[in-house]
């Protein structure tokens, strides 16, 4: 079994008497797509926030390719590699599809701007950003405004912002978020060709796309993980289904 690219021990975090993440151990490894599930207010939403490094635990640790990064900042985090999307869409709408993504890889790479240079402009972050573009099927909208683009297209282009930063791993915050069923079916297709050469980590209420995508599903309510396995695994355990998938 490989080792951990990213995982938590203990991981706890608290608002007052509402217990978000209850003592919480879960692993990702290299070059498989993990899913957390559960229903709302299970604290899926507060984990990923500390995993990206925008919430402190409370206790416990975060390690990432076996350092400790519980204490890093969510640049820092981005710098080794450890990049998010958001459930809600978070995009430069008055910029092209381009230049939010060659932004993106420059707030990555730490490249510098003068004379208001326009980031599409430098093939060094140019090449890449087109590139996750075209991954996304967004390459003949490189240069539409990203406040046009359609629900979906903004969804697939938030992804092609993190994966233009050339990431270790990705966690998505629910991507398929206000999605039709053909945006949905499309979204899975896209992330799915990325399936063994990007490691992810899924949030994400549609559980027909979870279990078209996930090699592993984590299961919280109320902030614990009440189950861990294969899609198999967690469609047959009694108290998934009791808790969360229901009978049918």
């Amino acid at each position: 079994m490989p080792e951990a690219l990213l995982s938590t021990q203990a991981l706890s975090k608290s608002f007052g008497a509402l217990v978000a993440t209850d003592h919480l151990s879960i692993d990702v490894r290299p070059g498989e797509i993990h899913a957390v599930i559960g229903p709302n207010g299970a604290g899926k939403t507060t984990l990923i926030n500390q995993l990206s490094g925008l919430m402190p635990p409370d206790s416990g640790a975060i390690r990432f390719e076996g350092r400790d990064i519980t204490a890093l900042s969510a640049p820092e985090r981005c710098r080794l590699g450890l990049v998010r999307s958001f459930q809600i869409t978070s995009i430069l709408r008055d910029f092209s599809a381009l230049d939010n993504v060659a932004l993106a890889v420059q707030g990555r790479h730490g490249h510098s701007f003068r004379f208001w240079r326009r980031a599409s402009t430098d093939p060094v972050l140019r090449e890449p950003a087109l590139a996750a573009l075209r991954e996304l099927g967004l390459g003949e909208r490189a240069h539409v405004r990203a406040g046009t683009l359609a629900h979906g297209e903004q969804r697939q282009l938030e992804i092609a912002m993190a994966l233009a930063t050339g990431p270790k791993l990705v966690l998505l915050d629910e991507p398929m978020a206000g999605m039709g069923l053909e945006e949905s079916a499309r979204m899975t297709n896209y992330l799915r060709s990325l399936k063994g050469r990007i490691t992810m980590l899924l949030i994400e209420h549609d559980m027909d796309a979870v279990f078209a995508l996930a090699d592993r599903i984590t299961v919280l309510v109320y902030g614990k993980a009440i189950a861990s396995g294969s899609p198999a695994e967690i469609r047959a355990n009694p108290e998934v289904r009791r808790a969360y998938l229901g009978e049918d």
